[in-house]
């Protein structure tokens, strides 16, 4: 099958940019304008006005969305009877690529798993598409030529997705700890400290922590992200922890969605210290109460400590 014509789901900052990419390169770009916002319509190719319109009309389905709305917005594809091929480029866990895929395909549609590492591709070089699956070499042909790059792992579906979750859980998780470590600095007291200590022993680390204010204004974006990253690293077995503390940060940060310009890092880390401070599992005790904790050194001992713990389930 020739792809001539392609249904963009949905377009906003980055699916308009990669649908620019296929314009220039004579290839048909539909969109379905219902239900979306002014912000959106504005950044219209040609609007067939409903999803269904903009499917029969299209030979591949591009979805571009937030994490969150994928797996639905495939179930919606599905249900309309899509029989052409399906790319899902957003960032999902690579679990989540694989139900997407699932469901597509039981419409008859051809499934491809993609993965978008860098900004909205309006100029060449800094943007690249990952695809897997069964017929990534064609979709990534479309691109060729363009100001995105788009690369065929020659490898099943889910791929694309793992690597994307596997980036991202590096740039975007240390974006979210530099500005939970500079909250925690600036709480205690301790920050110019800190960025006096990262400038011997850490260099370039003080401006590497302020990044977070760049991107303040769309980390709401990155909540859903950074849960399919959690996922992602739960599913094989490894601790989500670092994902979730990253999206819960985030979270925080949507106050700052729509703003006219970047909130400078004192705005951005009372943002992060807003929400009530957590008690200790463990409370300390109280003023002239002694602790009943004591501490034992040396093997025998805690090989002591271990037999007592393990005597109820040995009477059991």
């Amino acid at each position: 099958m020739t792809i001539k014509t392609v249904a963009l789901l949905h377009p906003g900052e980055m699916g308009s940019a990669i649908g620019a990419c296929l314009v220039r390169r004579g290839l048909r770009v539909v969109w379905a304008s219902s239900g979306r916002s002014a912000e959106t319509r504005s950044r219209a190719l040609e609007d067939l006005g409903s999803i269904g319109r903009a499917l029969d009309a299209a030979d591949l389905a591009l979805s571009v969305c937030p994490p969150h709305g994928a797996l639905e917005l495939a179930r919606e594809v599905a249900g309309h009877g899509f029989e052409g091929v399906f790319v899902d480029a957003n960032a999902v866990s690579p679990e989540t690529a694989r139900a997407v895929g699932r469901a597509v395909e039981k419409s008859g549609a051809s499934f491809v798993d993609g993965g978008i590492i860098g900004p909205p591709p309006v100029e060449a070089g800094r943007t690249r598409l990952y695809l897997s699956g069964i017929r990534e070499a064609e979709v990534a042909s479309l691109f060729s030529g363009s100001n995105l790059e788009a690369i065929a792992m020659r490898a099943p579906a889910g791929a694309a997705s793992a690597l994307k979750a596997c980036y991202a859980a590096w740039t975007k998780g240390a974006t979210a700890l530099l500005a939970g470590v500079r909250a925690l600095a600036e709480s205690e007291g301790v920050e110019a400290a800190l960025l006096s200590e990262w400038k011997v022993s850490q260099p370039g680390l003080d401006k590497r922590s302020e990044a977070v204010t760049a991107q303040a204004r769309k980390a709401w974006r990155w909540v859903g992200e950074m849960e399919e990253i959690a996922a992602s690293f739960e599913a094989v077995g490894l601790p989500g922890g670092f994902g979730l503390a990253s999206a819960e940060l985030y979270k925080r940060l949507e106050g700052f969605k729509g703003g006219e310009s970047p909130p400078a890092l004192p705005q951005v880390t009372a943002m992060i210290r807003r929400a009530p401070r957590r008690k200790s599992a463990k409370s300390a005790p109280r003023k002239g109460q002694a602790s009943t904790t004591k501490f034992k050194f040396g093997t025998a001992a805690l090989k002591r400590d271990a037999a007592k713990r393990l005597r109820p389930f040995k009477r059991d």
